[in-house]
């Protein structure tokens, strides 16, 4: 009975227990939701909402934390003011502020959408942005760096010119024609910060746009800037290392190791800290947050009171709610809350629409800011005569050397020879008509047809040792019977001696270390004899046959009976010279602007990745254009190299393999970050691809592995499908040809893809 009883009082008191955790646990609950609830209005009415954000680079295991649970809020209309030293985080705040850089996690509201989703306009026109870097076009005038800047962000022509002129009289700037690299560093920054301010945009953030100005410029340059908080409710955000000239803000946030120290307005951050300047008063928290000390922030008073008696003195000590050090704002976490209440939750503010799907980034291509790209690449291009020329002619210079150099039969090569049939002292005079005298002359005779020097030794051991010593590429040596031999042979084949046999024949012996020329020589020989036999039998009227092998070779199907190596490479040739011309003009060009904060500053303000590929395609078409016609030209009607098909395809294969070595040219300069690992890439690329597209050696003389590579390779079906029409004389409807288009056109779309999504995702 007794242990019944104690069972009883143990139960009632485990229930009591229950009941109170429950209770503690639905005032946090609700004590986290009153937060949430705060946090969703906060971010409706401000400009700039940012809580619990955190940044890390680098490995998980060993992270370099930029960002550490940061909290930031910019009231809409205001001046907020961000100070700290360098390394602090500001610029990769600002970077996850405007969407070109993500979190690891957090949240961050702009202009009251996410940055990045669909219809937020975030990166886009409602951002004006001056980055730290300078970022401008030092080729163009001040007059055509607004004119770009303002037909990205959509302004028409008239009112460019006015802004112009505003900006030009209240920042002093020199004359419009001015170009910017003539400019001072102060003049450039100027400038820099006009196209930040050009269309007028709702918010507005500076990354040290007063370094390097005249104090009194600077006093304008603030005014003005109040003015536009005041008069045009534009939200700016502003960095600078002149902290006391942030006096005239709204409001700051002291930002020192990726948390903020404070975030409040000048004047009650000098009176809560007693301090005459807010340098004294940085110093003070940054002291403090050495220390880790740790205060609640006036913020989370502000917005939710002093904790209740029932929620307890730790009702704000739960894990997140207080993430930063001194003076930090609160991080309202919503890990705790109960999935019941997740309506209540629900208060959120949403995303301004949905998120970007890959067909919204290459359906909505915009007009004006197409019309901005590619007239700045044009005029890129006007500005850099001498870069273009080089950039035209290098592969008109690339194709003569390879036509002049390369694939042609080596001439005047020399060859020892023994002629046993003369005395040494004896010139060789060789006779003609059906005589069957110094036969050997006649033959030698025809030798030097083909441009071969010989070389008469006295005996057999000069003659190899001239070919051991390198002085010659073989020796020939002609028995002293040679003449009435060969005579013999030749009408009484049938009966012959061996020893007939034997002195009737030339005695050859060769140097074959460098294959290519021993196989000429080998070549020239054979011929050489042939031609001789025959002019021998012609004249002495018998059948020209005798002289030849027993296998008949008739005329050719497709090609000539000794086609030189030259038309065999040419195709090969002149796809890589077009494909690899194009990769390095785009990628150079691409990485310049990716390294001078160009691309980073054309994002921002709405510039798509495909519209930035497009634009590069549209203007760096017309180059490869002129490249293309300049090659064909030089190849066909200079150089003759044989095309028995329609110029037609072979200018449009051309054409796509320069498209498709651009569109490669955007995945290098998405992957690289300078021109060193570009060219380490594009020189890592182009000996794999020049050795394996069959380009230098028939493809089914690879290893049969290699053979399998060399069919995923971009050149390969290109450079088949080209050498059929130049060689074969074939067209679009026979498969080795249009498999050469489709693979081309499929390498296309593939590397505009890659560099688009690399493009998208890249962020940090």
């Amino acid at each position: 009975m007794a242990t019944e009883e104690l069972e009883v009082v143990t139960t009632m008191e485990s229930s009591e227990e229950q009941k109170e955790e429950q209770q503690r646990q639905r005032q946090q609950r609700k004590h986290v939701l009153k937060a949430q609830a705060s946090v969703a209005t906060v971010a409706r009415q401000q400009a700039v909402c940012v809580r619990r954000a955190y940044k890390h680079y680098g490995a998980s295991k060993n992270p370099l934390v930029v960002l550490d649970g940061l909290n930031m809020t910019v009231p809409k209309g205001s001046i907020y003011g961000l100070l700290g030293a360098s390394g602090c985080g500001k610029t990769t705040l600002l970077s996850c502020i405007v969407g070109r850089r993500r979190l690891n996690s957090g949240d961050i509201w702009v202009l009251g959408g996410r940055p990045g989703s669909k219809g937020s306009g975030v990166p886009g026109p409602r951002i004006g942005y001056m980055p730290q870097d300078i970022s401008l076009y030092v080729e163009f005038s001040i007059r055509e760096t607004f004119f770009y800047f303002g037909w990205i962000n959509g302004m028409k022509t008239e009112e460019i010119d006015e802004k112009v002129e505003f900006f030009c009289k209240f920042l002093q700037l020199p004359p419009r024609s001015r170009f910017v690299k003539n400019l001072s560093g102060g003049q450039q920054r100027r400038v820099s910060l006009a196209a930040a301010m050009i269309h007028t945009p709702e918010l507005l953030i500076l990354d040290e746009p007063t370094v390097g100005v005249d104090p009194v410029l600077r006093q304008n340059i603030w005014e003005y800037l109040i003015d536009l908080s005041n008069n045009s409710k534009t939200t700016i955000i502003i960095t600078t290392h002149y902290i006391d000239e942030t006096r005239q803000a709204d409001m700051i946030g002291l930002m020192r190791g990726g948390k903020f120290l404070a975030e409040e307005p000048p004047p009650q951050l000098l009176r809560n800290h007693g301090c005459e300047t807010l340098e004294e008063v940085f110093l003070k928290l940054s002291k403090l947050q050495n220390q880790g000390k740790r205060r609640r922030s006036s913020y989370m008073l502000e917005i939710m009171g002093p904790p209740t008696p029932e929620e307890g003195p730790s009702a704000f000590d739960t894990t997140s709610e207080i993430s930063g050090e001194y003076g930090d704002n609160v991080s309202l976490s919503s890990k705790d809350a109960h999935p019941a209440d997740s309506a209540e939750m629900s208060d959120l503010p949403p995303e301004k629409g949905e998120k970007w799907s890959m067909m919204d980034y290459i359906l909505c291509l915009s007009p004006h800011r197409m019309k901005a790209a590619v007239w700045k690449d044009f005029l890129w291009m006007w500005r850099n005569v001498p870069i273009m020329m080089f950039i035209t002619l290098l592969p008109v210079v690339q194709m003569i050397l390879f036509c002049l150099t390369i694939g042609r039969d080596p001439k005047y090569l020399h060859m020892a020879y023994v002629n046993d049939e003369m005395n040494f002292t004896t010139n060789c005079m060789p006779t003609n008509g059906c005589e069957y005298n110094l036969l050997s002359c006649r033959y030698l005779e025809s030798l030097r047809l083909h441009k071969i020097v010989m070389e008469r030794y006295e005996d057999e051991d000069q003659a190899l040792e001239a070919v051991e010593k390198g002085y010659v590429w073989g020796s020939i040596y002609f028995s002293p019977n040679y003449s009435q031999s060969l005579q013999e042979r030749i009408e009484n084949a049938r009966y012959a001696s061996d020893l007939t046999v034997n002195e009737s024949s030339v005695i050859v012996q060769m140097d074959m270390s460098n294959q290519q020329i021993g196989y000429l020589l080998r070549r020239h020989l054979y011929t050489s004899y042939i031609d001789f036999a025959k002019q021998l039998l012609t004249d002495c009227n018998l059948s020209t046959r005798l002289a030849e092998i027993p296998v008949r070779f008739l005329e050719p199907v497709y090609g000539g009976d000794y086609l030189d190596f030259i038309n065999f490479a040419a195709p090969g040739v002149i796809l890589t010279i077009i494909f690899f011309l194009s990769l390095a003009l785009t990628a150079a060009a691409m990485i310049l602007e990716a390294k001078e904060g160009l691309m980073e500053r054309a994002l921002v303000l709405g510039m798509t990745p495909p519209e930035l590929l497009f634009s590069h395609v549209i203007t760096q078409l017309v180059v490869t254009t002129v490249q293309t016609i300049m090659v064909l030209v030089f190849a066909f009607a200079v150089f003759d190299i044989i095309c028995t098909g329609s110029l037609l395809w072979v200018i449009i294969i051309t054409m796509l393999t320069g498209i498709c070595g651009m569109c490669f040219g955007f995945v290098v300069s998405s992957l690289c970050e300078s021109e060193i690992t570009a060219t380490y890439f594009a020189m890592g690329s182009f000996l794999p691809i020049l050795m394996l597209c069959g380009i230098c050696w028939p493809v089914e003389g690879m290893h049969y592995l290699l053979r399998y590579i060399s069919y995923i390779l971009p050149l390969t079906f290109s450079t088949e499908s080209m050498r059929a029409v130049l060689a074969r004389g074939w067209d679009i409807s026979e498969p080795v040809v249009y498999h050469g288009f489709i693979a081309t056109v499929c390498w296309i779309i593939v590397f505009l893809f890659g560099s688009i999504i690399i493009l998208k995702f890249k962020k940090g």
